[in-house]
């Protein structure tokens, strides 16, 4: 199986001077969207498509549009300043293709500084989001009173079903994003890796948290460092719209 990378640029030009060198030697497939004029260094590695916006969409629309545009049976969705080690997309891709009913693999992810980053979860619940997006956490701090939602507990060295991940790097089969619909394109910002991971669980496909892959990711944060900003809201409307077309999740208290 091939490999398809699409990596989505709003102004990361930076970032993807580092990524890039790393991401297209293990990819059968490399294309840029660049969202935003300044979005791509001069200088690409040897067969890098781009492909430029007429205006900025949201990162769904990006990533379906990117899988639109690429040929590959598994497409990867790579955010800027995802730096794989090298083979970790060929682990990735190797376990794709060996358990066919796995429609996302995701990588063990790292800051940049080698420390492990809690990539993937537990489907959000509603209590849990108001304690983590509110001044509430001020009270009840996530990564002591969520440890079950961050998985904190649990750091498997072998691969293991997941919920869900971290949308920053993710292997995806392409056949799974055809029967589902590819990505929700109606979130603006946050919660579509939710949704995807969760709409592939109810149409029965499974998503594997892959250890062996490793990948370094900087992981802004920006909405678990302040309250009332724009991302802030964007959140609420991406957690909104998810409850809405999921109401079964709102049983899902705690």
């Amino acid at each position: 199986m091939r490999v398809s990378a699409v990596v989505v640029s709003h102004g990361h030009a930076a970032e993807l001077e580092r990524s890039l060198p790393a991401l297209a030697p293990q990819v059968d497939e490399l294309l840029v969207i660049a969202n935003i004029r300044g979005s791509v260094p001069e200088e690409l590695p040897l067969g890098t498509r781009v492909h430029e916006n007429e205006k900025p969409l949201a990162f769904a629309a990006n990533a379906n549009l990117g899988a639109e545009l690429t040929q590959h049976e598994l497409v990867l969705i790579a955010n800027p300043d995802a730096i794989p080690s090298p083979g970790a997309i060929e682990t990735l891709r190797e376990f794709l293709e060996a358990h066919p009913r796995a429609g996302v693999a995701g990588p063990r992810m790292l800051y940049p500084d080698g420390s492990w980053q809690a990539s993937r979860r537990s489907f959000p619940t509603v209590g849990a989001t108001l304690i983590r997006r509110t001044p509430l956490r001020l009270l009840f701090p996530p990564q002591r009173w969520q440890r079950r939602h961050y998985l904190l507990d649990e750091r498997p060295d072998e691969p293991v079903q997941t919920d869900t991940m971290l949308g920053a790097f993710l292997l995806l089969r392409r056949a799974m994003l055809d029967q589902i619909g590819g990505w929700d394109a109606g979130y603006r910002m946050y919660v579509e890796d939710i949704d995807l991971n969760y709409r592939a669980a109810k149409a029965g496909w499974e998503r594997w948290y892959v250890p062996a892959a490793i990948v370094h990711h900087e992981y802004a944060a920006v909405i678990d460092k302040r309250f009332l900003t724009r991302h802030t809201l964007w959140h609420a409307r991406a957690m909104l719209r998810f409850l809405r077309k999921h109401p079964e999740r709102l049983l899902a208290w705690r």
